[in-house]
């Protein structure tokens, strides 16, 4: 099959990963094609459209048999973005990703399947970001591998949206304790979005790793 792999964010996480998912398609004998917009799809079976910030317009969707997003929530709950750190913020101990078919709606299409990974508590960004990478090619592996022969059903039920993180939401509360925003210290990106504090007219940066 033609499959096409599509992410317009040069900051994600799929950039490590992305040849070696591409090269365990090529084995199977796919054709793959990576874009980073909409203008490089080709005419494909499918197109995977992955971590990105840009809906794909009709005429993209056009191009491809199929196009399919793993979004990081429970939908219908927790469209929109960043789905992931807010949902660690508002205290979730596991992550619920869905496969679904894109349509021209934003995270409205119908269902394929959803897996549920359970959280320690203890992961900071890096190492969220690799469950996620880790389980987005899983879903998608196994739906190409199981296409056309996939079912698929409507979302139902209330939707709920999240918005877009800012810098500003990273800013942590000099008058909390660590363990209060502990949360919120595992989901910063220490390189593009870093935690930061404000205390007597100068702004701080203070980066999180594991020493183990």
């Amino acid at each position: 099959m033609i499959i096409n792999l599509l992410c317009d964010n040069k900051n994600s996480w799929f950039w490590s990963h992305s040849e070696n998912f591409k090269k365990s398609l090529e084995n199977k004998k796919h054709k793959v094609n990576i874009c980073v917009n909409e203008n490089e799809l080709i005419n494909a079976d499918i197109s995977a459209f992955i971590s990105c910030i840009n809906i794909v317009s009709n005429k993209g969707l056009s191009k491809s048999n199929s196009n399919i997003v793993c979004h990081p929530s429970n939908l219908p709950n927790g469209k929109g973005h960043s789905p992931i750190a807010w949902e660690i913020l508002n205290g979730a101990n596991e992550l619920t990703f869905t496969l679904f078919e894109a349509v021209e709606d934003v995270d409205d299409g119908p269902i394929y399947d959803k897996i549920k990974i359970e959280l320690s508590g203890h992961e900071l960004n890096s190492e969220i970001k690799e469950i996620q990478a880790n389980t987005t090619f899983k879903m998608i592996g196994e739906y190409i591998d199981s296409y056309p022969f996939v079912k698929s059903y409507q979302q139902q039920g209330k939707e709920t949206f999240y918005k877009k993180r800012t810098p500003q939401d990273c800013q942590l509360d000099i008058n909390k304790s660590i363990i209060e925003q502990f949360n919120l210290l595992r989901t910063v990106d220490n390189i593009n979005y870093p935690a930061y504090f404000h205390y007597k007219n100068h702004k701080y940066i203070l980066k999180i790793e594991k020493s183990s």
